[in-house]
Parts: C-alpha cells; structure tokens; sequence
C-alpha cells in the first residue's frame, strides 16, 4: 500500500475540516435549542444494535442500506444505524413508556452501504424530531412547521415543501385484488416514475379499467392544493380513505401557507417512498440548486407495533451536513485575539475573563512562526502595567 492509498476515505465517507465542523456544530446547537424550546426531549440512539431489533418491520430497502457486523461478545448479527426512526420506535415502546404524547429530538452519525442518491453522503448527520402518541392533524401540522422552521434557522431560503399521502395509494391497491408480489410490482412502477412500464404493467393485469384509470392516473396527480376539487372528481369512484386523505392534504396546506407565505406549498398523489413504514402524510423540502429532498418525513403509526407497543407517530429527519451546505448566509468563526504565552497572573486573569465574555483567544509560543494561519486580528498588548485589546496592525504601527 503507498502513502496516497492509506489517507484516501472510502467513497461517500467525508472528514469534516475547519470552519466548516465549526458551522456544522453550530447549527446542531441552534436546531437542538429550537426543537428544546418547541418541548422536544433530546435522545441519543445507540449506534448499532442487533438486527432483529434494527430491521424488524421495516422494508427491503433499508435493510440493504445496513452494515451488517458480528458482535463478537455473543456471536450474533448487528446492524450499524441506518436510520433513527425505527430505534426511537423502541425507545418509546420500552425505554421511555409514555402514555400520552411524547416528542423527541435527536442528532448523530448513521452509516449507509450505499449512497440513497448522487448528491447524498454514506455518513450523514441525521438530525430530526418525531411525534409520538396522537393521531390527530394537529401533530402533522406541528411536524411539518418544526420541519419549516429548522430549515428557517438554518438560513434556506425559496424553500418548497411538497406533500402526498400514503393512504391514497393503500385505499386503492386494498380494493384490488392483487398479490403482495404484484403490489410490489406495482409500489416500484410508481415509485420509480417508471411510466411506460407502469402502462405496460397495468395493460397486463387483471385489474378493472377503473382500477387502471386510476393507477395511471395517479402520477399525473401533483400541483398546487387548487387541484384537490378536481383530484376529488376524478377519484370519486375510489375508497372513502381516498376522500378523507385529500381532505387532510387540504387543511395542512391551508395551514402551512398561512404560517409560512414564502414557502411554495407542492402536492403529490404518487409520492411513495424507500423504506415502506410510512402510513399517512408524507412530505419533502426542497431548495433551488440541489436536486434531492433537504428535509423529509411523514407519518408511520405501526413502527413500534413489533416492540410491543403501536403508537401513532410522525416526525422528520435532515442531513445536517447537507443543511449546512446551502445556508445562504456564509457562516464564519470570529477572529481570535493572539496572547503571549507566559505565566503572568494578570495576563491569565485577562485571558480567562475574555474567554469568559465569549472571545476566542490563542495563546503564541516563544519561537511560533506562521501565526497568521491562528485567524487572529487581534492581540494582547501590557501597556502601563495592564494587558490591553489592541489590532494587530495599530500595535505593530505604533
């Protein structure tokens, strides 16, 4: 092996270096503070657990996402967190039994095998919050606004949320008679966007024609909340899930809007998504000049069913590195005061009331060169008798 192969990162595994770590920290914090201030409770979700606890009742999908170890201490398989969803799912059911509503906030590192898109890292940040404990509207408008709300600290700006629910699409494939291998089938045509196959698809099957008007309707079925009367008309032949569903989407696009009026509010009837727990609301932000969700979530009320415990649930997750990346106001770390480095009583008391009062201050060794790499503009300066604030550049003039 030579010296490039041994500091070369795998793919998609990104070491974060200054002041972009220092951007990156700060965000959490401020995003930790507003979910506090909102009543969220902050967990910390271990890092890998065993896999009939990691994967139980979740889908294909992130099972491939999942590093699979050998916990060398009882020989069973581990799994590397992929995702919180389902690990906070437990935590719930068994950790911290609430019976009322409860609301959790967390922060960490999650591994992926493989990037979930282009522009996506296999180490994200996971940042999120989630609902648990009640059914009602009110905790999904409450989610999406805390959602909002991040990517407002966060300094996005032309942020569209687009929303769907998963509820149309189970409404419709209940009244049909396929198989799970044909609802497969049919989940990933969907998903995928896949259209001509979809067409394909649906012209072979056994479904009624209203069944495939329907289905192939579906993906055509996104705009702005002013198509819903329409969506109505054409669907009315459908479940009355269906109804009820579109009713949902109405109220919390009324709401959104309301609260937040620079935010484009986007509807998708076809919005499916990866890891198949999703069971109501789903919802996506999107911001210009990236090409991939910024912040998702949605509703997935039977997570903890396999832990004993069914609760209703819904919440919403980032990549804080992402966020980080297209805040529009650059964030910079201060400039720093320079401080000889000594023993002097009076120069230690200054030094720690500045650190004190918020000031970074870098102490110089005796023979230090390249102090202009410290990000110093500033420096301590014994004038009469007292250690001073002075510019670098005035006290070098003077």
């Amino acid at each position: 092996m030579t010296i490039a192969e041994r500091w070369l990162l795998p793919d998609g595994i990104e070491e974060i270096l200054p002041p972009q770590a220092a951007r990156i920290e700060a965000l959490r914090r401020a995003l930790l503070d507003e979910y506090r201030a909102w009543g969220y409770d902050l967990l910390q979700p271990p890092s890998a657990e065993y896999l009939e606890s990691l994967l139980t009742g979740v889908g294909h999908d992130l099972d491939l996402l999942t590093f699979k170890i050998t916990d060398q201490h009882t020989g069973r398989m581990m799994g590397i967190s992929a995702d919180r969803t389902q690990q906070v799912a437990r935590m719930d059911a068994h950790s911290m039994p609430k019976r009322g509503v409860a609301r959790y906030c967390y922060c960490g590192s999650v591994l992926h095998t493989k990037p979930t898109h282009l522009l996506s890292s296999r180490s994200p940040i996971q940042i999120g919050a989630e609902l648990y404990g009640y059914s009602g509207i009110d905790s999904e408008i409450e989610i999406v606004s805390l959602m909002l709300r991040s990517l407002e600290c966060a300094g996005l700006e032309e942020v569209t949320v687009d929303l769907g629910h998963i509820g149309i699409y189970q409404a419709l494939v209940a009244q049909t008679d396929l198989s799970i291998d044909q609802q497969t089938e049919l989940y990933s045509l969907l998903r995928q966007r896949a259209l001509p196959e979809l067409d394909c698809w649906l012209h072979q099957s056994a479904l009624t024609d209203t069944q495939r008007s329907q289905f192939k309707e579906l993906p055509g079925m996104a705009g702005s909340v002013d198509k819903i009367s329409a969506w109505k008309q054409k669907l009315a032949s459908a479940p009355a899930e269906v109804a009820r569903a579109l009713d949902t989407l109405q109220t919390i696009s009324d709401e959104l809007i309301a609260r937040f009026p620079n935010v484009r509010v986007h509807l998708d009837l076809a919005e499916l998504r990866d890891f198949n727990y999703h069971t109501g609301l789903v919802f996506s932000a999107f911001v210009p000049g990236f090409g991939q969700p910024v912040a998702r979530g949605g509703r997935y009320d039977h997570t903890g069913e396999v832990f004993g415990r069914s609760r209703p649930a819904t919440g919403f997750s980032s990549d804080l590195k992402v966020l980080a990346s297209q805040t529009v106001a650059q964030w910079s770390e201060t400039p720093a005061i320079l401080a000889p480095a000594n023993n002097d009583r009076a120069l230690r008391a200054k030094v720690a009331d500045l650190r004190r009062s918020g000031e970074r201050v870098i102490h110089v060794f005796n023979g230090q060169s390249d102090i202009d790499e410290l990000g110093c503009d500033r420096e301590l300066v014994l004038i009469d008798n007292q250690w001073q604030v002075q510019s670098i550049s005035q006290h070098r003039q003077s």
